[in-house]
């Protein structure tokens, strides 16, 4: 049997083992086996990583704006150019198909796209004497080596939420991506170089939580960018926090789709297919609860059954349109929910478990299941499942729909269908969540918007992307400025008046 490739770490422009010796599989999930192994970053490794950032900090943060825009636009360009070897990256060590792999190689483009508007983002503001011969004007600087840490979802889009608006601002980066699916990461990595980018300024450390910690407690990263389930993400926030650094630190999700009874159900069905299975429903800002506001419960779960017969699972490479989960044991925890739901009085509309699915049968497969009536004590209701689990809760009016939703504690996305533009309007106030559509199944924001939840859906008062992130990357320091005339002289001790 040949010995299998190593994944290792990407420091100052170059490949790098570090002295740990630890590694971890990495599975193709739509055929059951390991393909290469990870390397696994120790304290030593991340703080070699770190140092390489600190390094290389003076040189890009004193770099004139134009230069680094020149650089940004280079990289947005070889992405857009490149982005199919990407996806098939993410196809490979994800599973999701290709076709979806693409759409968030295309949204993490928008925010390097805007991340090229970085002299204007950047602009302070001036007061031309503001007191007597004194001027008082502000300046964004960049914080030093940034960290971030990101899940194995998306292994492109959310590191491309921080990392561009991060090095735009001066900042250099040591980004720690999943272990499960590494790859995508040390090619971002490569293609930045090949974009001109300083060596040093774009880091990758791969790891656990060994690597974590490193860099949560590193005195020299100055931040932290985070995107995961909820109980980490409050570590992250809390261990970050308390070592002085700047966190913003993404959690997890419960989305409900409220459905009311004028709502066109056709549109409705593909839309709860589109948002709960899409990526094997393994995203954030999946749609995992549809609550139907009575009497349209029956026909709307008709519906969904009838369209989901339609969908194709298997091998991400073939022509499908849903492929396997990352890994055997998130599989079949996600498939124990189906015996949970049945336990607890719900009905198994859909068995995920007794699909066929066009690929190897050693995959990791389980197909799109739809449990109705699903009582809110179960944990099929409570927990954030990550996988192709579509839920359904009767309710009998507006008011008890959107009390069933205030009450949980996620607040990241939801999302209203109706064609009443007053209930609509109404919804987008009432609602507890950071992110709300109106007949819009996944609201996430284009990237001059920010993204982020409320409540248990985020740690911190900074989101992803948008303005926020600029903000969120860079300290404002205020200049408060006097050139006295030649003429001027004398001693004068009190507070200026004007």
């Amino acid at each position: 049997m040949a010995e299998q490739v190593v994944v290792e770490h990407f420091v100052a422009g170059a490949a790098f083992a570090g002295a740990s010796t630890r590694t971890a599989p990495v599975y193709d999930p739509a055929l059951g086996v390991v393909t290469k192994q990870v390397r696994l970053a120790s304290t030593e490794d991340v703080a070699g990583a770190v140092k390489a950032a600190h390094d290389a900090f003076g040189v890009w943060s004193a770099m004139s704006l134009a230069r680094r825009v020149a650089i940004v636009f280079k990289f947005r360009e070889l992405l857009d150019a490149k982005k199919g070897e990407l996806a098939e990256i993410i196809t490979s060590e994800h599973g999701k198909v290709l076709s979806d792999a693409l759409g968030e190689i295309t949204r993490g483009q928008e925010v390097v796209e805007f991340a090229c508007g970085l002299p204007h983002l950047l602009k302070g503001d001036f007061s031309f004497n503001a007191s007597s011969d004194v001027d008082v004007y502000s300046l964004r600087q960049p914080l030093g080596v940034v960290g971030i840490i990101s899940p194995f979802n998306f292994p492109a889009m959310v590191p491309m939420w921080f990392f561009p608006v991060a090095i735009a601002a001066g900042n250099t980066v040591v980004l720690k991506p999943s272990e499960k699916d590494p790859s995508a990461a040390l090619w971002i990595a490569q293609l930045w170089k090949e974009a001109g980018l300083p060596d040093g300024v774009f880091n990758v450390v791969h790891g656990d939580k060994e690597a974590v910690d490193a860099l949560l407690t590193n005195p020299d990263v100055k931040s932290i960018s985070f995107v995961g389930s909820t109980p980490i993400a409050r570590y992250v926030y809390e261990t970050g926090a308390k070592a002085g650094k700047r966190v913003q630190a993404l959690g997890g999700a419960k989305n409900h789709m409220l459905v009311l009874p004028d709502a066109d159900l056709e549109l409705v069905a593909d839309s709860a297919i589109n948002a709960g299975f899409g990526s094997a429903g393994e995203r954030c800002m999946a749609i995992s609860v549809v609550v139907a506001v009575e009497p349209i419960g029956d026909a709307l779960v008709e519906a969904i059954k009838a369209k989901m017969a339609d969908i194709k699972v298997g091998d991400g490479r073939r022509s499908c349109d849903m492929g396997p989960l990352v890994t055997k044991a998130h599989r079949d925890k996600v498939a124990g929910y189906l015996d949970i739901a049945h336990k607890d009085g719900a009905t198994v509309v859909v068995d995920g478990r007794d699909v066929v699915p066009d690929g190897d049968k050693a995959g990791f497969w389980l197909g799109p299941s739809l449990v109705d009536n699903v009582p809110t004590t179960s944990a099929v209701y409570q927990d954030e499942i990550f996988g192709p689990v579509l839920s359904i809760v009767r309710v009998k009016t507006y008011e008890e729909g959107v009390a069933l939703i205030n009450s949980g504690v996620y607040g990241n996305g939801t999302a209203i269908f109706t064609n009443d533009g007053g209930a609509a309007r109404k919804f987008v106030v009432d609602i507890e969540a950071g992110m709300v559509g109106v007949n819009v199944p996944i609201p996430v924001p284009v990237a001059h918007f920010s993204f982020g939840g409320w409540k248990h859906s985020l740690f911190g008062d900074s989101r992803a992307h948008g303005e926020e992130g600029f903000r969120f990357f860079t300290q404002q320091k205020v200049v408060t400025s006097r050139w006295l005339d030649p003429s001027h002289g004398g001693l004068n001790l009190g507070f200026p008046q004007n």
